[in-house]
């Protein structure tokens, strides 16, 4: 009896640490990407066991599709991948199984637009996905919500017949932002429709926000003289940088970075808490990235003709800030810096050849290093730019940063994908490749979902395998 009993102590303890061993034994966790910049809203992904060396012949390629045309990175919720691009005189939403590539639906529109600048006409903006919706932004305004199952209609707005918007630069780049039961769109309406909040069911207005009501008398921050705004009804209020919600100092603050400069509101009722000046002078010019948001800290940057960035601290009030620092240490032009362990990492450079990856002490603007990528015993190709500029293959340019997995994930615009250590004492790669489908523009961030790495060029979607253990 007492041999039987003693057996059954002992089963049970191998029982108990066995199940202990499950317990604490690392999960590998997935993780979906359904809106711009991804679920938390900062380029960055909980996923984990990752590559951690890709192979010289680069991450396995899962599948390759040639796409429309169009700049805005694509979306990925339960498996299905979500993208917004253009054929012929058509915008298209169209959603594919993530792991095939194989099409799932498709939904298309009447689109007319002409970039003034000659560059895409494509749609900019990325898919916002929920259990059920998905909603997309397209180039000339028409704002549409569709079932995820099937891509059926659920409503559309055409933001320029219901709306006083001035033709913005470039198109619309704004992706907006499904937060508190609104959809809260950069709307860029005159006089006082800069940002706007819709009934995610229905796409009726709830609250209109931002323009000559708040900007009236301001000053002129960063511009010569002690000017102050003077409104005028023509100016163009939309830029490309997202909406962005956050808490600060226990209060939830909407922070929009408008053509005009950074404005904070209440997201729940439109009431603007603080408004900042801060553009280029000249006037062919737009804010493209999303400021990045710290504690009660606000990083907004530029790289339009020497506006650089500022950091600014949110007074405890919600009503006010003071700023920290500004200067040209990060110019960004449409990527949205990487915030790890008090640096930031980012692409900076208004023009390709003045394009470099810097690291940046987040509070004191500090230049911590610089790469352009280029290896100096490389002999590859130089291509000539629209500009005349000769651009080598193995720099980067400007370009897009991805953080998961503890490391950066790099895309140059001209398709050199790398990555590197978080480092803030020097640049550290450790792999990089070029797949042969990938072409300049490669404009749109990469995504990751499912340990899958997902990149868009110009005309084309690739799937890259980063799990580890695939080669």
């Amino acid at each position: 009896m007492y041999k039987n009993r003693k057996n059954h102590w002992i089963g049970i303890f191998h029982i108990s640490i066995l199940c202990f061993g499950l317990w604490v034994t690392p999960t590998i966790e997935a993780d979906d990407w359904p809106e711009f910049l991804g679920n938390d809203k900062n380029g960055s992904s909980k996923e984990r066991g990752l590559l951690s060396q890709w192979p010289q012949t680069g991450p396995p390629a899962i599948w390759d599709i040639s796409i429309g045309s169009g700049y805005g990175a694509p979306s990925v919720k339960k498996g299905l991948l979500v993208f917004h691009h253009r054929r012929s005189n058509q915008e298209i939403v169209e959603c594919l199984d993530a792991i095939s590539g194989k099409t799932i639906w498709k939904q298309g529109y009447p689109s007319r637009f002409i970039d003034p600048f000659g560059y895409s006409n494509g749609p900019r903006c990325s898919p916002i996905l929920t259990d059920k919706l998905c909603y997309t932004f397209g180039a000339e305004g028409v704002l549409s919500c569709l079932q995820l199952k099937d891509g059926s209609l659920v409503w559309q707005k055409k933001t320029r017949a219901d709306w006083t918007i001035p033709n913005p630069f470039f198109g619309v780049g704004s992706t907006p932002l499904l937060r508190g039961g609104k959809l809260l769109v950069m709307m860029g309406g005159q006089p006082n429709s800069g940002v706007v909040a819709l009934d995610p069911k229905t796409g009726t207005t709830i609250w209109e926000s931002v323009g000559k009501q708040n900007w009236q008398g301001q000053p002129m921050t960063g511009w010569r003289g002690s000017r102050t705004v003077a409104w005028q009804n023509q100016w163009k209020q939309a830029s490309f940088s997202s909406l962005i919600t956050a808490e600060i100092h226990g209060k939830p603050h909407l922070i929009a970075l408008m053509r005009q400069g950074l404005v904070s509101l209440d997201p729940d009722s439109g009431k603007v808490n603080f408004s900042r000046w801060f553009r280029a002078t000249v006037n062919d010019s737009v804010n493209g990235s999303t400021p990045v948001i710290v504690d009660n800290y606000i990083f907004i940057s530029n790289a339009y003709y020497n506006t650089g960035s500022a950091l600014l601290k949110v007074n405890p009030s919600g009503a006010g800030f003071e700023e920290i620092w500004a200067s040209r240490s990060l110019e960004t032009h449409w990527n949205t810096p990487i915030y790890h362990k008090g640096y930031l990492y980012a692409f900076t450079g208004r023009q390709e050849e003045q394009g470099a990856l810097r690291c940046v002490q987040f509070r004191t603007g500090k230049l911590m290093w610089e790469t352009t990528g280029q290896k100096q015993e490389s002999t590859s190709d130089v291509q000539r730019t629209r500009r005349g500029f000769l651009q080598r293959e193995d720099r980067f340019g400007r370009g897009s940063c991805l953080k998961v997995d503890g490391k950066l994930i790099l895309l140059g615009e001209r398709g050199l994908l790398a990555m590197a250590e978080l480092n803030p004492k020097q640049y550290v790669e450790l792999s990089r490749y070029r797949h042969p489908s990938l072409k300049h523009p490669c404009w749109a961030a990469p995504i990751i979902s499912n340990r899958r790495l997902f990149i868009r060029s110009e005309g084309q979607l690739v799937c890259l395998n980063l799990a580890s253990g695939s080669n």
